[in-house]
């Protein structure tokens, strides 16, 4: 089994490696900061289990899910009172309260490999923010994307629309560039304002403010000019027609 650290006190990810690897559990990684993890991320496939300390150097660990989206399984490592961990049960996750104990550890890591085939841990960040007390963001404001070794960050008022290609997500910006980013149109339409952008079709997510054009299409279908967008012909289908019109009014 292969997992990563995610840790802001190198000397308890160290020691928690140490535990990790007496189970023979493979340590990949161990990272240190919201922004470390955001980059390692972009960069490498993901592990089968997520060690995850709460507080991290410049953030909470939270912020790596605003810029990622991680499917692997999570157990949380924290210092947090008693009333948090009760959050933590109601969401099926996983959590070893510091100092760590080898034997919760071993029993958290067996818990994983019996539950790994079922729903359970399934990590729902928003709701876990709102029991923690922590304040939820209510759509995005930014996104973080891998440019060669850089990460740049794109507010959403520049974007133009996400658009889905060969299995790939992308934004699209108004200076005319694409972005690969590790989401999906689906998870896209829960992290953005509704009143700001609108998923006309299986492929594409538009903003309202770079839209230029509505023009009728073939079978009751509309076609937008999006600003610079030219990879292929923004279609409003059939069936969301009427709620893209009701969309704009």
């Amino acid at each position: 089994m292969k997992a990563l650290i995610i840790e802001d006190e190198k000397p308890s990810a160290r020691r928690l490696q140490r535990m990790l690897e007496k189970i023979n559990v493979e340590v990949i990684s161990t990272l240190h900061s919201v922004e470390e993890a955001t980059s390692w991320f972009l960069q490498n496939e993901q592990p089968e289990l997520i060690f995850l300390d709460i507080q991290l150097s410049d953030g909470l660990s939270f912020e790596i899910f605003d810029n990622v989206e991680v499917s692997s399984a999570i157990i949380f490592t924290t210092a947090y009172d008693e009333y948090a961990l009760k959050a933590f049960k109601l969401n099926s996750i996983d959590y070893l309260l510091k100092p760590i104990d080898d034997e919760e550890l071993e029993a958290a890591v067996k818990k994983y490999e019996s539950n790994q085939n079922s729903s359970s841990g399934k990590l729902d960040i928003k709701n876990l923010k709102s029991l923690l007390n922590i304040p939820v963001s209510e759509y995005k404001k930014r996104f973080t994307v891998q440019v060669g070794q850089h990460l740049k960050l794109i507010n959403v008022e520049d974007i133009c629309c996400f658009f889905s290609e060969n299995k790939t997500t992308y934004i699209n910006t108004s200076d005319g560039r694409n972005y690969p980013i590790d989401n999906s149109l689906e998870n896209l339409e829960q992290q953005l304002n509704p009143e700001k952008f609108f998923r006309i079709s299986r492929q594409a997510l538009v903003n309202v403010k770079a839209i230029d054009d509505i023009i009728s299409y073939t079978n009751s279908r509309l076609k937008l000019k999006v600003q610079s967008f030219q990879e292929f012909p923004l279609i409003v289908s059939r069936e969301k027609v009427k709620d893209f019109k009701n969309w704009l009014s």
